[in-house]
């Protein structure tokens, strides 16, 4: 759907409002924190108030022209690309040039179904390193410590402290301060750099943070100054990074006609590993003991 010469930035929008999301909330934490035993139901009660603008907001969004092309729709599918597009000419070339590739995949796909093409992702060489590809970046993006970090912060907000609620609010005002910068340097930069140049900064933070806590000796409110900071810087670099790219690099890496099942498996893999990246039992309680 998205113009060629956004699409990068436009993909990443995925990942400005996970983040987005995050940060409103911490706020919804914030918000509430003196409200007594049912504040844990205003937190979630307050998702309601974004999905109800998602609920109008979802009616406004016009189909795929691709999946209308592939449905044999193909009147219905150059209205939605009209509407996409500055200029019915220039909705006519894409969609001119949309239809020209996807008749030649269906050639070369010579009638394959949906399973016979996610196994072409396993056994066909080139389409193999786009997986393998796909599934480093995954489950980078899940093992390289960010669940580690905001459990911290999630983890800090039971505690009455007010200067860890607002710790935890600004960790996640840096998550979305820190992504928009990465909307202009996905295009220009590139993913592969953006990923190289981050990754040395995020071990380095990571390891200060942890080394932060090893100090028992100070008191809890010196003690969580360093932790935060860290936390923050680690926090800014994968922004930069390893957030936005995963999935940015994974919705371009395949071949159109594998696209679908590319990413099936490439989300699959980065669920996976989230659900186990989220539950660190002995990195939890001692986070949890030291904050």
């Amino acid at each position: 759907m998205a113009p060629a010469r956004i699409r990068g930035a436009l993909v990443m929008f995925w990942q400005l409002w996970v983040v987005a999301g995050i940060f409103l909330g911490f706020c919804a934490n914030v918000i509430v924190k003196d409200v007594g035993a049912i504040a844990w139901r205003l937190q979630l009660g307050s998702a309601f108030i974004p999905s109800l603008f998602l609920l109008v907001g979802i009616f406004f969004c016009p189909e795929s022209p691709r999946w209308l092309m592939k449905h044999g729709k193909y009147a219905q599918g150059f209205r939605f690309m009209s509407r996409l597009r500055a200029h019915a000419i220039i909705a006519a070339r894409d969609y001119y040039y949309s239809w020209v590739i996807y008749e030649e995949e269906m050639r070369e796909a010579s009638g394959a179904g949906y399973f016979a093409r996610l196994w072409d992702c396993f056994a066909v060489f080139r389409i193999r390193r786009a997986s393998y590809g796909a599934s480093t970046v995954m489950i980078a993006q899940q093992m390289c410590g960010i669940n580690s970090e905001a459990l911290a912060a999630c983890r800090v907000t039971k505690s009455t402290d007010t200067v860890a609620l607002y710790a935890s609010l600004g960790y996640g005002a840096v998550l979305v301060v820190s992504t928009i910068p990465a909307l202009f340097l996905i295009d220009t930069k590139g993913r592969r750099t953006l990923t190289l140049a981050t990754f040395p900064f995020m071990s380095i933070f990571l390891l200060a943070g942890g080394l932060s806590l090893l100090n028992t000796s100070v008191s809890r409110g010196s003690q969580i100054g360093p932790v935060v900071l860290f936390v923050y810087l680690f926090t800014i670099t994968y922004s930069l990074g390893e957030g936005p790219v995963a999935f940015q690099y994974s919705a371009e890496v395949f071949p159109t006609i594998q696209r679908e099942q590319g990413m099936a498996w490439a989300v699959c893999i980065n669920n996976t590993f989230g659900g186990i990246s989220e539950n660190p039992p002995a990195i939890e309680t001692s986070l949890t003991m030291s904050l």
